[in-house]
């Protein structure tokens, strides 16, 4: 019962700041994020055993870059492709058995390409338009905490096939399906709650949040299997680190830019 109580007061902290800052201004929006992008840097850097200090400097140039002073549109597309083409890396390698020593450059390359870049799209997402909407991004953080809670409450209920046995083994194919459906409700609502974006993209935000949003998790799993943990670090007491908290989010924020991008193009 103790461990249940800090586990609900430190997820009530952590959306307290988070939504206060979002609904504040977009400055204290990014500067949020760029302190969460530092802790949850230091927590990747450790889980893949690679520490070097010039790749924090790298994330505050990005976000002051991409995310602050958006100088060079071009150049956020390039750095969106290669983000992409990253996750569908880590994605490939959710199927393969064998643990592969990666290079120094390729770890590198991935907490770029990975996790900073990640964290520039997680922050541009409110901005993806003229004008900051702080609803935009509530809205999808609605969508994941939906998703999530109702993956375990159906996983728990009615899961019987497991989904990725050999990564995560409490993840089930009820869950997952339930956890889209009742996003996908979500969305609805949202729409109507908000009066921004339409039900077209609000349904379509559901599905790659809810579906990338499982597949950042088993990433993360996966590396943390690989480095023989449980958690990625203890900053929230009863949740574990804050790359616990982001993981699906952090994942499916490029792909949830790329969304916003075309619905604006087609529109």
């Amino acid at each position: 019962m103790r461990e249940l109580g800090v586990r609900c007061l430190s997820g009530l902290l952590y959306i307290t700041i988070l939504l206060f800052s979002i609904f504040y201004s977009e400055k204290w929006y990014i500067l949020l994020f760029l302190v969460f992008g530092i802790i949850t840097l230091r927590e990747f850097l450790r889980l893949i055993s690679f520490q070097f200090w010039y790749t924090y400097l790298i994330l505050i140039a990005f976000i002051l870059f991409f995310s602050y002073y958006k100088v060079y549109q071009p150049a956020t597309y390039v750095v969106l492709l290669i983000t992409i083409f990253t996750g569908f890396y880590l994605i490939k390698n959710l199927f393969s058995t064998r643990i592969r020593r990666q290079t120094k450059t390729l770890k590198l390359f991935i907490t770029v390409f990975y996790i900073i870049s990640s964290f520039v799209f997680l922050t541009l997402l409110p901005s993806h338009g003229d004008d900051f909407s702080p609803y935009t991004v509530a809205g999808l953080f609605v969508l994941i905490w939906t998703n999530d809670s109702f993956a375990f409450i159906i996983g728990k209920s009615f899961g019987r096939h497991k989904l990725f046995p050999s990564i995560s083994p409490k993840k089930t194919i009820e869950g997952f399906l339930g956890g889209l459906v009742f996003a996908c409700l979500a969305s609805y609502f949202i729409h109507k709650f908000t009066g921004i974006l339409n039900f077209n993209i609000w349904l379509s935000l559901a599905i790659v949040m809810s579906t990338l949003g499982t597949l950042g998790d088993l990433v993360e799993s996966k590396l943390k299997r690989e480095a023989g943990v449980k958690d990625s670090g203890t900053l929230m007491p009863g949740h574990g680190g804050l790359y616990d908290r982001l993981d699906s989010i952090l994942f499916a924020s490029p792909f949830i830019y790329l969304v916003l991008v075309i619905f604006e193009y087609v529109s």
